[in-house]
């Protein structure tokens, strides 16, 4: 009967849905209308024409009821076919659909809901919601539900700070989930439906890649740290052994040029002179691996040193101002030595590509911090220089704060220039990425 009824809707329709068919019934109401009207004036004088109005009133009422009745039968059809087509779109959506009244019993539950929660739809429609929430999140779920209930929004996302979990029902596993909600009001009462996906894969690789670069990072520290150690021991080798050799080679030389005769000595003079360009660069590049003042002195003192370094070799003036000297002496060896690090790195960088005239530099130590900026009046840096491949020394720098819990920003500076910022704590401390 229902599929005879669904062919005579799709090949019929409602008659009324058409102009003519309504301005037709309209002209034979209104004649209807003046027919009573007449026979009702002349009265019992034309007793044909009186029984002729009552039998035509008796046969529009009939047209009218069964008019009616089939008007009523074509929205039953019409609803019955835009339930049909709504339950077998909801059915055969991918993301499980969930819909519960006010009192947050189910009362929707379509087929990804029955995989996701691996529950047949017969044994949750009429069931609580909370069986497919875990225990600890119950409570708080009834709340945000009325929550969101009074807000009178119709739809939004669900967790968007933290992850959501559901619970299935066959093993009790809990498994992270995505969801939204909406409401709708429906005969005077609410409904609320939530479409979910289940993200277990997702968060599953999330898990995997922020582990994954956890141990990149824990590698590229201990790489730099073996890096720094052995730039040490190259320096202090330089520094300690071969300057020595060299002083020594020096005195030596001078001994003997004073017993040299008159060619001979001057030859000897000059290569007295190379010798003290050997011992220049030497310190040089001693200083330069590992400038040993940052182990002696500490930060504050290399970093004055390096900025005065600086303004000698480049001929760019670098003005630096240094607060909190005893505090910055508290900094742990690895803090210190990337805070240097990043100090060199972006004179480095202002000396090869800024082409600037002046450079500014604050360092400090404030609430339990070593607070690094640099600035200059250069040419600045482009965002694609940034993203470049082969920005070892930047990419090094960034990988240096941030495994010690630090923040590095690069930006436009108000002159013109770039400007580098670095907040990293005292002690150090590893970002946890777990969360």
């Amino acid at each position: 009967m229902t599929s005879i009824k669904r062919r005579t809707f799709r090949r019929h329709g409602s008659a009324f849905r058409h102009p003519a068919a309504i301005a037709a019934a309209a002209a034979a109401i209104g004649a209807l209308l003046a027919t009573n009207a007449i026979a009702f004036l002349r009265g019992m004088d034309s007793p044909w024409l009186l029984g002729g109005v009552v039998v035509t009133d008796i046969v529009a009422i009939g047209v009218g009821i069964f008019v009616a009745a089939r008007e009523v039968l074509v929205a039953d059809q019409r609803s019955e076919a835009s339930e049909a087509r709504l339950g077998a779109v909801v059915d055969s959506a991918m993301d499980a659909i969930i819909t519960v009244d006010a009192a947050q019993e189910i009362v929707l539950f379509n087929g990804a809901a029955e995989q996701v929660f691996r529950l047949p739809r017969e044994k949750a429609l009429g069931t609580p919601l909370e069986r497919l929430i875990p225990q600890r999140f119950r409570g708080a779920h009834h709340g945000h539900i009325q929550t969101f209930g009074d807000t009178g929004v119709t739809s939004r996302r669900m967790g968007d700070v933290t992850t959501l979990w559901a619970l299935r029902q066959d093993s009790g596993e809990e498994f992270p989930i995505e969801a939204s909600i909406s409401q709708v009001a429906e005969g005077g009462k609410r409904y609320f439906t939530v479409i979910l996906r289940d993200i277990t894969l997702r968060k599953q690789a999330e898990d995997a890649l922020r582990q994954s670069q956890r141990d990149l990072r824990e590698l590229s520290a201990r790489v730099l740290e073996a890096r720094e150690e052995e730039k040490t021991r190259i320096a202090r080798e330089l520094h300690d052994e071969l300057g020595q050799l060299l002083t020594a080679l020096k005195m030596d030389l001078s001994w003997v040029r004073e017993r040299l005769p008159g060619d001979l000595h001057a030859r000897a003079g000059e290569m007295a002179a190379l010798l003290d360009l050997t011992v220049a660069a030497t310190r040089r590049i001693s200083a330069d691996l590992r400038p040993l003042m940052l182990d002696d002195l500490g930060l504050a003192d290399a970093a004055r040193w390096l900025a005065e370094d600086f303004s000698s070799r480049s001929g760019i003036a670098c003005r630096i101002e240094v607060s909190g000297d005893e505090a910055l002496a508290t900094a742990s060896k690895s803090v210190s030595t990337a805070v240097y690090r990043a100090i060199q790195e972006s004179l480095t960088n202002i000396a090869r590509h800024a082409a600037a005239k002046t450079a500014w530099a604050t360092l400090a130590a404030a609430d339990g911090q070593v607070c690094f900026e640099m600035e200059d009046d250069g040419r600045g840096i482009a965002p694609q220089d940034l993203a470049k491949a082969r920005s070892l020394g930047l990419k090094g720098m960034r990988e240096r704060i941030t495994y010690l819990g630090g923040s590095i920003e690069i930006a436009r500076a108000p002159r013109g220039g770039t400007r580098l910022r670095v907040r990293v704590p005292l002690q150090g401390a590893a970002q946890d990425e777990a969360a």
